[in-house]
């Protein structure tokens, strides 16, 4: 007498592309578990022993293996704490060999229709970056791409501000792009190293991709911001993209169809899909009360923004402060404490991922409950503000000074700079502080208005700095550093060198990035590399960030 053969529950899953609901099971038949693989319109069964066949993928993970090969594949530019939000591809069974050679067919050539690549998107117009549009050029698609990975994190205010605009730029996408948009990923990688989130799902919002490497950051990126639920609504409404079971069980629990995430869980787990600690997190987070019975769960060094999510969600929330720049987003939320609000607004105020006014802000949301640190800052700042507000000027100069010190002593003195130095024009100061108002509104948004309002200074680093910003440096520079800014600024083109070299033969993108690079270095550059540089944003029309740049090396790296 047979057996009947055991038959799991089924699990009802969507065949993209299918437009109906298939249900399918998880049997033993003979002895070995089969499972049903799902692609785009294609069903194959396959057999399931520790990890899935013919998918290449490790013991227990479901992922496929670290490669030579495979690594050489990604974009130079990925960052490490992307999700794996899609499933490993599963390849198809070689076809078998024909019945007959009597027939002979000829060769028909198919293959899709190119679509255009969405490496041009971009946010900001030529109106407003002021950039060519065949800016890329002849330049090698894999030379822009490593240049951009490899820009300095942390630059120059200007030059972050300046790179960051090069990465939102709308320009001709470069030679060789594909419709996968490996400079586009690129970009999106460089702004989410820097902290710009916002900037970066805008970004991905308009070129609206589906390729695979771009779905995975649009899909982080919503994580990142608190916007999951979109994400997930967007995971399951385009066809083609299989996420992988924590992303599964993740989004069906988000829509709140926690049966069908629990059931998933188990079907990933006798599958082997899933890691311990995958399997660990995953429970914990379908059933809040297993924190209480299971150990705790250690977090990981490098998260994902899907494990940084679900750790937060049991009740284990990760401290931001030595995560990738782009977590900090997630304590600007008033759910998070005061203290970490701050910090985290102060890492992206620095990086110039946070309008000024948005920490002052949140500087001053209440009294502090403790000295030192951000908690001095955040008393300063305060009283400061209120002595500006009230226009008393004997109050303000007493301020002044101990503010601004607290702040440049944190990288923060642009930031500040931005938002108070134009409050401080028309306070009547005196003494040392009518000496440090000029140096903190020429490091302000409007530079230039405060030059020409600035008659004399006794201060000869303000005084040079204040005909710099006023377009033609006079006097004598003060020091090597200031007479290679003086020289950029009097040169009517740039010197020969590698630059114009470059620009001359079609690869502009790079001499610019180049230019930024040396800049981006500050007194430390050489002085003739720092000349060619300057003269170089001057001459194709960056004479803005030019001179913010120059500044800033000028008034950041010299006592006050």
């Amino acid at each position: 007498m047979s057996r009947a053969t055991p038959v799991a529950p089924p699990i009802r899953v969507q065949a993209r592309g299918v437009g109906y609901d298939l249900v399918h099971s998880i049997a033993l038949v003979g002895g070995v578990a089969c499972a049903l693989a799902f692609s785009v319109d294609v069903l194959v069964a396959q057999p399931v022993s520790g990890s899935v066949a013919g998918t290449g993928s490790s013991p227990g993970t479901g992922r496929a293996p670290d490669t030579g090969t495979e690594a050489d594949a990604n974009p130079i530019s990925a960052i490490d704490w992307l999700s794996h939000s899609l499933a490993t591809p599963r390849s198809l069974p070689e076809p078998e060999a024909p019945v007959t050679s009597g027939i002979v067919t000829d060769v028909i050539s198919v293959q899709p229709l190119d679509a255009p690549s969405p490496d041009g998107v971009g946010l900001l117009p030529r109106a407003v970056t002021g950039l060519p549009t065949d800016l890329w050029g002849a330049s090698e698609l894999s030379t822009l791409i490593r240049m951009i990975a490899d820009f300095p994190a942390e630059p120059l205010p200007a030059i972050q501000s300046q790179f960051r605009h090069l990465m939102l730029a709308e320009l001709a996408p470069p030679r060789g792009s594909t419709r996968d948009g490996p400079m586009l990923q690129a970009r999106v990688d460089a702004l989410l190293a820097r902290g710009a989130v916002e900037q970066a799902e805008a970004l991905l919002a308009r070129a609206g991709s589906n390729e695979p490497e771009l779905f995975r950051r649009t899909f982080d990126v919503g994580l990142l911001t608190g916007r999951e639920q979109a994400a997930c609504a967007r995971m399951r409404a385009v066809p083609g993209i299989t996420p992988s079971f924590p992303v599964r069980i993740f989004c069906l629990a988000r829509t709140g169809d926690w049966p069908a995430a629990a059931l998933t869980l188990e079907s990933a787990k006798a599958l082997g899909q899933l890691s311990p600690e995958e399997d660990a997190l995953l429970a914990q987070f379908l059933d809040p009360e297993l924190s209480e019975i299971l150990p705790p769960t250690a977090p990981p060094s490098r998260p994902s923004p899907l494990t940084f999510r679900m750790l937060e969600a049991i009740g284990a929330p990760m401290p931001t402060a030595t995560l990738p720049l782009a977590f900090a987003h997630s304590d600007l939320r008033h759910t998070a404490g005061w203290k970490a609000r701050i910090e985290a607004a102060e890492r992206l105020a620095r990086a110039g991922a946070l309008s000024p006014d948005v920490l002052l802000a949140i500087y001053g949301e209440r009294q502090p409950a403790a000295s030192g640190g951000v908690w001095q800052r955040a008393d300063l700042v305060q009283k400061l503000l209120r002595d500006l507000d009230a226009s008393d000027a004997e109050a303000v100069g007493n301020s002044l000074g101990p503010a601004w010190s607290a702040m440049s002593s944190a990288g923060l003195a642009v930031p500040f700079a931005r938002s108070v130095g134009p409050k401080l024009r028309g306070i009547d100061l005196s003494g040392k502080p009518a000496q440090l108002a000029p140096r903190i509104g020429l490091l302000s948004d409007a530079y230039e208005e405060v030059a020409l309002e600035l008659d004399t200074a006794a201060d000869p680093t303000i005084a040079f700095a204040a005909s710099l910003a006023r377009g033609l440096p006079e006097g004598d520079p003060p020091g090597a550093t200031a007479a290679a800014i003086a020289e950029a600024f009097s040169l009517d083109a740039p010197p020969a060198g590698d630059l114009m070299t470059r620009a001359v033969w079609d690869r502009m993108g790079e001499a610019l990035l180049m230019a930024l690079e040396a800049i981006a270095g500050g007194a430390d550059t050489d002085p003739s590399d720092l000349a060619e540089a300057l003269a170089f944003l001057r001459h194709i029309g960056l004479e803005d960030t030019a001179r913010r740049a120059a500044l800033q090396i000028l008034l950041l790296e010299t006592p006050a």
